[in-house]
């Protein structure tokens, strides 16, 4: 149990449930890390058995400082942008070639412990595993302990989607550790994705380049109809990007079939597709804690319609 093994993984579902035989915890939009210590300094693994030592060397410090000399422990990575999880970010720490990381700070989640001073930990229940969990390091910076609630996940799972998470993992409380893909381990998510057309785009406020916010929308027959507005996301390199191709294509009335009241608004013609991550759909029929996720080259604009998955 000091060497690198599968990591246990959940099953995505759509039934969402309260169970006081179930603990759940939040969903991050991370890198999943197994750590290993054996007496020396802690190793950082990939789920496909790559060492990231390298990439986050004051999680390294953070381990050998916070915890004990023999244990492993099972977490993800995380980078964040504003309260919530950014890939991006994290993408930005890993892709960096060597020399020093980037200025973009890491948080360590863990979550099970599945050895601990020798003593082999998959075999027992998962609430015992996560109590030695909470004593077996002092949790600090950049090492953090991931919380759950009990029994209550319809609860937990609306609080995940009013927060704007990822979503909520949901684990059987006497649950063993098993490599691989398990139904004792379930995936609520709860960030949606789809295409949507551009029709125009914000000015930029403070230090941010290129613009705002970009305003989108799909077609419904005929009409582009206004789906609101996407401002996170973004690096400085794709708000230029996105700004030089907006200016191309400029028009001056808006594309939008319903009302739009945001104020100083550039109209373009609608022809770009982007994809944009959210929570889900208002009443109202606006997007609710929208995520730009990238450009789409393959669709066309007249293509992008509401999806109803």
């Amino acid at each position: 149990m000091n060497g690198w093994l599968p990591p246990m993984l959940a099953t995505p579902t759509h039934h969402r449930f309260s169970d006081e035989h179930w603990v759940f915890e939040r969903k991050l939009d991370g890198l999943r890390v197994l750590s290993v210590r054996d007496g020396r300094h802690p190793e950082l693994w990939s789920t496909d058995r790559g060492r990231l030592d390298d990439r986050f060397p004051e999680l390294v410090t953070a381990l050998a400082e916070l915890g004990r000399t023999r244990f492993v422990a099972d977490g993800e990575v995380v980078a964040f942008e504003g309260r919530a999880t950014s890939r991006r970010r994290l993408r930005a720490r890993l892709d960096r070639p060597g020399g020093r990381p980037p200025p973009v700070p890491v948080f360590y989640y863990l979550f099970d412990l599945l050895s601990l001073d020798g003593t082999r930990l998959t075999g027992q229940p998962l609430r015992e595993r996560k109590c030695l969990l909470r004593n077996a390091f002092h949790f600090h910076d950049p090492l953090r302990y991931s919380d759950h609630w009990a029994h209550h996940g319809e609860v937990y799972f609306r609080h995940a989607r009013e927060q704007g998470w990822d979503g909520v993992i949901a684990k059987r409380a006497d649950s063993v550790y098993k490599p691989g893909l398990s139904t004792d381990w379930l995936s609520f998510d709860c960030v949606r994705d789809q295409d949507f057309v551009v029709g125009g785009f914000t000015a930029p406020q403070g230090s941010r380049v290129g613009f705002g916010a970009l305003l989108i929308g799909y077609h419904e027959g005929d009409r582009l109809r206004y789906a609101g507005k996407v401002g996170t996301g973004y690096d400085r390199a794709m708000l230029r990007a996105l700004r030089a191709r907006m200016d191309d294509i400029r028009q001056p009335r808006c594309p939008f079939a319903d009302e739009v009241t945001e104020p100083a608004v550039q109209w373009v013609r609608p022809e770009l597709v982007v994809r944009v991550g959210f929570a889900e759909w208002t009443r109202a029929g606006r997007l609710r804690h929208p995520r730009f996720a990238g450009v789409r080259t393959d669709k066309t604009a007249t293509e992008v319609v509401r999806e109803t998955r």
